[in-house]
């Protein structure tokens, strides 16, 4: 699971960097200009505020379950999330709390 966890999270950075990479070379680095496109109609906003309420949900519970398994590097989470998005941040999680998951007693996936 752990080679899956950093692949995804290969993967995760790289397809979003695609999309964000061909604005950024379009628009320059219009930092304002990509907000409003997030937010340009409906269905964008829609997918912006699921994935918004998604990465606050994973930062609250991933924060505790790093405290509690004592998860190193689980601040790297933050600008994963902020620089790309859940794609990254999730999977990066879960590479990180691998090892400390499996001497904890539990499973990687729990």
């Amino acid at each position: 699971m752990k080679t899956f966890y950093l692949a995804t999270a290969i993967l995760g950075t790289l397809l979003p960097w695609v999309f964000f990479g061909s604005f950024f070379v379009e628009n320059g680095f219009a930092l304002w200009s990509f907000v409003l496109n997030v937010f340009a109609n409906d269905p964008a906003r829609g997918f912006t505020i699921d994935i918004l309420i998604s990465i606050a949900v994973f930062w609250v519970w991933s924060f505790i379950d790093a405290r509690q398994l004592g998860v190193k590097g689980w601040v790297w989470t933050l600008p994963a999330c902020c620089c790309v998005g859940l794609s990254l941040g999730l999977p990066l999680y879960l590479y990180l709390r691998h090892d400390r998951a499996q001497e904890a007693g539990g499973t990687a996936l729990s």
